[in-house]
């Protein structure tokens, strides 16, 4: 339809629409707006299914109005995508781009990301139908994304056949062929046979063209039969014409002529019926139809007003009047509305395309993370199996010569732990998914307790680290201790790997105040190697490490400066450095801080000795894990620290187990066959509030800490853990459990 004949239609119907609104937001019967517009969209899909493609965008014209008035967002927002289907479906892409643009927008706002889907494909068959197979397949990709984030197979599949219908076009068939293979499936296991057949007879296409005729006449063939069952006639001519040209390559001639034949008449048969709909008799007649509805509603109207007075006879020559201007000065403005609805389409169209490219990283984020959560678990279940049977081996007098191999694999394991930790680390700054927990703590001894943990590393590098902390700096805050602690760790920790037989100092500072908020320098220098000017400017980047040499020498992962610039960002603080090559480097950050007048008192206290001291003859531990060497290393561990323990492999036998017997503590493997950890833990506290549940997992606990929280975990240990951390959290357990018998 051309965009002059569009708009005379445009003007009858807004005169029509007017005339319906002012009146039919509630008809005759009372009906409200909404059932109003079921009605009406009802009657348009049967228009549609009839194949009366004019008639049901009238009657979405109408409903659209109605839904506008009455500010029903969503009902709005499905019938621009139905109006969109519709312009396209009778040749008038430009507007149906504009329109489901719009369509894009309302659901974008209600995030309904099954409509954004349908619209997304929708876009794909018009720019595929224009010749843009990129722009056509860009829109595929995320609808397809899009569905099968919504887990709807059919249309997923539907989108694998759109796609593979572009490829055929571009010749690209061995591409082609495993999209539909993929659809073939997905379609046949949703029972959607019209798509099925369709899917069937381009495999069957894209064969021929493979020169596998065999797999083409088999795939044709069954395309054509579930055709056939189902009357699918332009699957079905599709067919004939495939299965003629295949018979032509095997040299069956007369099966070839018979199926040509057949194609030909189907095929004019189909033509005949879509010229009666969609022809030009039948837009002429849409017009028409559309300008004699307006034309008896104005007699109707006219016939009226001559029943009136006077004063409402001028009225309605006004009226007329008026409407004959205005209908004038909208046809003299049409040029410059004309260009300015182009420029308008143009600047949603790249509006729309911006966010597409934005939900598409969405996508690819959300996807990122999922990717990183499952290998991360995949890697810490045999991690702790690593980390476990050497820690076991080491404990268990090896020989001389033994001991430096398990030494090795221990710092493997430990290396190879702490890659995993790093790379998740910036996943989460970079996904925003890192939180604070500020608490109050003590600073000065906060810092002295990460000197010392790095002090043996420092010793081993013939290094003295030197501390100083500014007296006129209080020593209590309250503020996020772990990510400050995190921060110096890593500085602390890479000034040791980089200076050997040297000095490290670091230094806290107050920078200034103001009543009790604090900023706090902190500085760590060292006289080690430096850093050049060149490689200075990247170093902050993920995965830098100055050089190939410098990697080689030191080793590391190169994240490590990369998680302290993330996590000083998370504090609000800023970071500086400066660094001369052969002379050494001085990281400084300055984060704020708040005065916390709160007395902490600083206790060391040996948990594994007091652990001892506990009558463990009458405890058991029940673990709960699915694993063998799992549960073989957390059984050894267990018996090691003095304790009995029973072990399941399943959330079920835990449940009963709990229910029959008394445990000191539960040990709760999440992943397990049957029922997981978390709904084995929900499944104890409908009957038991008071037993002490770990969670034992090697999932990301920021990932599933309030699912944790919500199922009812006392703790979580991570896997792999460490001895002391595990011997730890059981004493803490065990206290409150014989505190609770005593």
């Amino acid at each position: 339809m051309s965009q002059v004949k569009y708009y005379i239609l445009a003007v009858f119907l807004a005169l029509s629409i007017a005339s319906f609104a002012s009146d039919s937001i509630f008809d005759q019967g009372g009906n409200s707006p909404k059932d109003k517009i079921e009605d009406n969209i009802k009657q348009a899909q049967l228009l549609f299914d009839r194949g009366d493609y004019f008639d049901a965008l009238i009657a979405l014209q109408t409903t659209l109005k109605i839904a506008e008035d009455s500010k029903n967002k969503e009902k709005e927002g499905e019938i621009l995508i139905k109006i969109g289907e519709l312009q396209f479906l009778t040749g008038d892409s430009e507007n149906a781009i504009s329109t489901l643009i719009k369509a894009a927008e309302i659901n974008r706002l209600l995030s309904n990301d099954m409509n954004l889907a349908v619209i997304y494909n929708l876009n794909g068959e018009i720019y595929a139908s224009k010749g843009d197979f990129k722009n056509a397949l860009d829109y595929y990709d995320t609808s397809k994304s899009l569905f099968e984030q919504e887990g709807v197979e059919t249309l997923v599949a539907q989108v694998l056949y759109n796609e593979s219908k572009i490829l055929i076009e571009q010749k690209k068939y061995n591409l082609a062929s495993p999209l539909l293979e993929k659809s073939i499936v997905k379609s046949k296991s949703e029972k959607a046979n019209d798509l099925t057949s369709k899917a069937l007879v381009k495999s069957g296409l894209t064969y021929l063209n493979l020169n596998n005729l065999d797999k083409a006449l088999s795939q044709t063939i069954e395309g054509f039969e579930l055709a056939n069952e189902n009357n699918f006639s332009q699957t079905l001519s599709e067919a004939h014409s495939v299965l003629s040209t295949i018979y032509e390559q095997k040299g069956d001639f007369k099966n070839s002529n018979i199926h040509l034949r057949q194609f030909i008449k189907l095929n004019d048969s189909i033509n005949k019926a879509k010229f009666e709909k969609l022809g030009p008799n039948k837009e002429a007649q849409f017009l028409l139809n559309t300008k004699d509805r307006i034309n008896t509603d104005l007699q109707q109207e006219l016939i009226q007003e001559k029943a009136d007075d006077d004063v409402n006879k001028l009225t309605t020559v006004l009226s007329v009047l008026l409407i004959t201007f205005l209908s004038l000065l909208t046809l003299s403005l049409y040029k410059n509305n004309n260009i300015r609805l182009k420029t308008n389409n143009m600047l949603h169209k790249k509006n729309d395309e911006l966010l597409t490219e934005k939900e598409r990283a969405e996508i690819a984020a959300q996807t990122k993370t999922k990717f990183l959560s499952t290998v991360t678990h995949e890697l810490r279940t045999p991690l702790y199996a690593v980390t476990g049977i050497t820690n076991m081996l080491l404990d268990e007098n090896p020989k001389p010569e033994q001991i430096q191999h398990l030494k090795s694999l221990k710092f493997s394991g430990d290396y190879l732990l702490t890659f995993i930790n790093d790379i998740l680390q910036i996943n989460k700054i970079e996904a925003n998914k890192v939180e604070l927990d500020p608490e109050t703590f003590n600073l000065k001894h906060k810092v002295e307790n990460v000197i010392s943990a790095l002090n043996n590393s420092a010793h081993d590098n013939n290094t003295i680290i030197h501390y100083e902390y500014d007296k006129d700096l209080p020593q209590v805050f309250n503020a996020d201790q772990l990510k400050i602690s995190q921060i110096l760790i890593n500085l602390i920790g890479n000034s040791i790997k980089f200076t050997k037989d040297g000095d490290i100092w670091v230094r806290v500072k107050k920078l200034h105040n103001s009543k009790e908020n604090y900023t706090v320098h902190f500085e760590v220098e060292d006289n080690g190697i430096g850093i050049s000017k060149e490689k200075q400017e990247s170093l902050f980047e993920s995965f830098n490490q100055g050089s190939v040499q410098i990697n080689r020498k030191y080793g590391g992962t190169g994240l490590g400066l990369s998680i302290v610039k993330g996590l000083i960002g998370i504090l609000k603080g800023k970071i500086y450095m400066k660094s001369t090559l052969g002379k050494g480097t001085a990281f400084s950050f300055e984060i704020p801080m708040e005065y916390s007048k709160e007395i902490i008192e600083v206790k060391q206290e040996n948990f594994t000795t007091k652990t001892k001291d506990l009558d463990l003859s009458k405890l058991q531990i029940l673990v709960v894990e699915d694993n063998k060497i799992n549960q073989m290393i957390t059984k050894k561990i267990l018996n090691k620290m003095g304790l009995t323990c029973q072990v399941v492999d399943n959330g079920e036998e835990a449940v009963d187990k709990v229910k029959k017997e008394d445990f000191a503590v539960v040990l709760m493997d999440i992943h397990m066959p049957g029922i997981s950890g978390i709904e084995a833990t929900k499944r104890i506290r409908l009957f038991d509030k008071q037993q002490t549940i770990f969670a034992l997992t090697a999932v990301t606990l920021e990932d599933k800490m309030q699912e944790f929280e919500e199922a009812g975990f006392d703790d979580i240990i991570s896997k792999p853990f460490k001895q002391e951390d595990f011997e730890k959290k059981l004493y803490q357990a065990l206290t409150k459990t014989e505190k609770a018998n005593a």
